[in-house]
């Protein structure tokens, strides 16, 4: 039985994309009950129009308040039945009680190797900083903003003629292959959050929230240049 899913987006939709696309392949056994944006005008509804998937819009500005969002935010997710909600490129922050109501089974793609960098601008302030590698990393959400326990990192190289358009493209690719990843364990029974630590196969995930580059390497099967090792 494929994983039901709701995927949450606010924007282009890439990550929306590369769940699709595995998906059509068959290498991410996944029932993508909906995509839910925040904005009316993304790409990212169009392109869960053209795969055939349900799309709905719940525009935060529509609503007085956050805790009135999110109330029908949780109903309308709730009604397609997930047991996974996946955040692909959703920029709002979510309350503690939304965050818990999906404890668990509710992960997030961002654009660094937390927990440097969280928030916004990622690209911009890892160049700033003059970081030897940047990445990209999925976590499960806690009511820490980015600050939840990390499931896989992809570590990039920062070249020294590097923009921040430059590194967020390959940061992007990096994306779209743990993204899927995540989600595909997950899908197969292999994933889980308990007590703040995330398991998988049962065994803790010892590099979790370290930052250590080495580590999400070898998590990630790739060296930090991004190439198979």
């Amino acid at each position: 039985m494929n994983l039901p899913v709701v995927v949450l987006i606010s924007g282009r939709g890439s990550n929306l994309q590369a769940i699709i696309d595995q998906r059509d392949h068959g290498d991410l056994p996944v029932d993508i009950r909906a995509v839910i944006s925040s904005r009316a005008d993304t790409e990212g509804l169009e392109r869960a129009r053209r795969a055939g998937l349900e799309n709905v819009v719940v525009d935060r500005e529509a609503f007085p308040t956050r805790a009135q969002f999110e109330q029908d935010l949780v109903q309308r997710i709730d009604s397609y039945g997930p047991e996974l909600v996946v955040l692909a490129g959703f920029m709002l922050i979510l309350g503690p009680d939304f965050v818990r109501h999906y404890s668990g089974r509710l992960i997030n793609i961002h654009p660094s190797l937390l927990p440097r960098f969280r928030g916004l601008n990622t690209h911009e302030r890892a160049l700033k900083a003059g970081v030897r590698y940047h990445g990209a990393s999925v976590h499960f959400v806690t009511p820490d903003v980015d600050g939840g326990p990390i499931i896989i990192q992809a570590p990039v190289t920062v070249r020294p003629n590097d923009t921040p358009q430059t590194l967020a493209s390959r940061v992007l690719e990096e994306e779209h292959r743990i993204l899927p990843q995540a989600i595909r364990w997950f899908a197969q029974g292999r994933l889980s959050m308990d007590n703040g630590q995330v398991l998988l196969d049962g065994h803790s995930c010892a590099h979790q929230g370290t930052g250590d580059v080495e580590s999400q390497a070898m998590t990630t099967d790739r060296s930090p240049d991004g190439m198979a090792s």
